[in-house]
């Protein structure tokens, strides 16, 4: 059983920043590709950015692309996800989530995520 909690969220004016942090426990995230995604009011889960288990390759929402990159720390078993020119659209609870994979592509689908987060609110204003 992995548990994963996210941090970092709030409110940021448009064009501003935020790194969120996701810190798992139970097990090492070592072998675990790394998701985050986001859910605004009204609206479905969209999927953000991924990274394999290995950190080696990660992949982006189009939405997101040239403003938000992924990371991973296993030796501290958290994830980052840096978010930069932030847009009110960008506004939605985030979520992180943990698929157990040893792929050397990063695991897009939701539905293939075994484990989920709490969420963390981002904000953004106009």
């Amino acid at each position: 059983q992995v548990q994963l909690v996210e941090s970092g969220g709030g409110l940021v004016q448009a064009g501003g920043s935020l790194r969120l942090s996701c810190a798992a426990s139970g097990r090492t995230l070592s072998s675990y590709d790394m998701g985050w995604f986001r859910q605004a009011p009204g609206k479905e889960r969209e999927f953000v950015a991924a990274i394999t288990w290995s950190g080696g390759k990660s992949v982006f929402a189009d939405s997101v692309k040239g403003r938000f990159t992924i990371s991973r720390d296993n030796a501290k078993n958290t994830v980052y996800l840096q978010m930069n020119s932030l847009k009110p659209e960008d506004t939605a609870v985030y979520y992180c989530a943990a698929a157990q994979s040893m792929s050397r592509v990063p695991v897009v689908a939701g539905s293939r995520y075994n484990y989920w987060g709490q969420g963390t609110q981002v904000t953004v204003s106009s």
